[in-house]
């Protein structure tokens, strides 16, 4: 029988990702490891992983020594595309094969050792909410699968290299869900799929004013 971890999953209180986040600490919890999840650094304690899922701050030499392992799943094929928001910026750019990559947390942003990768396969016609139950999924996935394969996998890991003029994406953020009433629907169809009606919905201006879209698929 496997040694029982200490986990702590880390992530922003508001984040989409939480959902995913208590169905990863459950499946951790079958497997009879000690699971906590925590919304600030905090509540950092020593254990033996950290899961930073959807988790918008650096941290620090000190915050990652506390566990043995700090672990990122990050929405592209490092160490192509690191930043904010991979997987709506691979959306907007027509991509419908995203690569998920599971690595180590270092200070420095998404530069430590690759230990698995995961391919999402998308159609094309996923709207924000089902293109992040899919993402959400695919992540208690390859999650379980790294501690299912726990300390073997950190032996296979590849390092990672700096890329000469590599993207590195921004965070969005409510502006960049603006319309262009001179361009068609089609045209603009794949930022109609990652805005979100709620928090950031699809908006346009005509003479100063400032008009709101919200967008929903109708599944036959």
């Amino acid at each position: 029988m496997k040694t029982s971890l200490k986990i702590t999953i880390l992530s922003d209180k508001n984040s989409w990702i939480n959902t995913y986040n208590i169905k990863l600490k459950e499946k951790l919890e079958k497997l009879n490891h000690s699971v906590s999840l925590i919304h600030s650094f905090n509540y950092i304690v020593k254990g033996d992983i950290l899961f930073l899922l959807s988790f918008s701050e650096i941290l620090s030499k000190k915050e990652l020594s506390l566990n043995k392992n700090n672990i990122v799943v990050h929405a592209s094929d490092l160490p192509h595309g690191k930043g904010m928001s991979p997987m709506s910026w691979q959306i907007l750019e027509g991509k419908n094969e995203i690569t998920l990559s599971l690595f180590e947390a270092l200070e420095k942003l998404d530069a430590g050792n690759i230990y698995l990768k995961l391919k999402i396969n998308l159609k094309g016609n996923e709207l924000v909410y089902d293109w992040r139950n899919i993402l959400g999924n695919k992540t208690v996935d390859i999650c379980i699968k790294f501690i299912k394969n726990y300390p073997i996998c950190l032996e296979n890991h590849i390092k990672q290299t700096n890329i000469k003029d590599d993207v590195f994406y921004r965070r969005r953020n409510p502006n960049d869900s603006e319309i262009d009433i001179n361009q068609t629907i089609k045209e603009q169809f794949n930022l109609l799929r990652i805005v979100d009606n709620e928090e950031y919905p699809a908006f346009f201006k005509i003479n100063k004013t400032k008009y709101i879209i919200k967008i929903y698929k109708i599944d036959k």
